[in-house]
């Protein structure tokens, strides 16, 4: 009988010790920050652009935004508006268009054809380095 309770003890303490233990880890990361401003936005930019257009050479008209709040999905997030005309597949120009590119944890998430609202009161600046990039390997112009 006294070695069923010493080993119910044992047990039980070993029990608390598990659950101890298990309370002071944590398995689940931390969260990062969802609203880092993204202080290399033009940069993440550049290279998506050039990975999701048809044809990334002799870019026109290139604009771009100062990153700026705005709602996304019930979140805010930091978003930044670029305006370019860039050419299709037939290397022809397609007329200007505005994309808003979304940012999460200060990295570009999303980049996608702005609806008429959603850059419409932007201040757009130049962004001469858009289109001064050659990303072909045969050059540009």
């Amino acid at each position: 009988m006294a070695s069923e309770i010493v080993r119910l003890v044992a047990v039980v303490a070993a029990g608390m010790m598990a659950l101890a233990m298990a309370a002071c880890s944590s398995s689940k990361d931390a969260e990062p920050d969802a609203n880092i401003f993204p202080k290399d936005y033009k940069l993440e930019l550049m290279n998506t652009l050039q990975r999701e257009l048809e044809d990334p050479t002799n870019i026109r008209d290139g604009f771009i935004s100062e990153p700026f709040l705005t709602t996304a999905s019930r979140e805010q997030r930091y978003a930044v508006c670029v305006r370019s005309n860039s050419r299709n597949i037939n290397r022809t120009y397609t007329g200007a268009k505005d994309r808003i590119g979304y940012f999460y944890a200060g990295h570009l998430n999303q980049l996608i054809e702005a609806t008429a609202d959603q850059c419409a009161k932007v201040a757009y600046k130049p962004w001469p380095e858009l289109q001064n990039i050659c990303f072909s390997e045969k050059g540009c112009k």
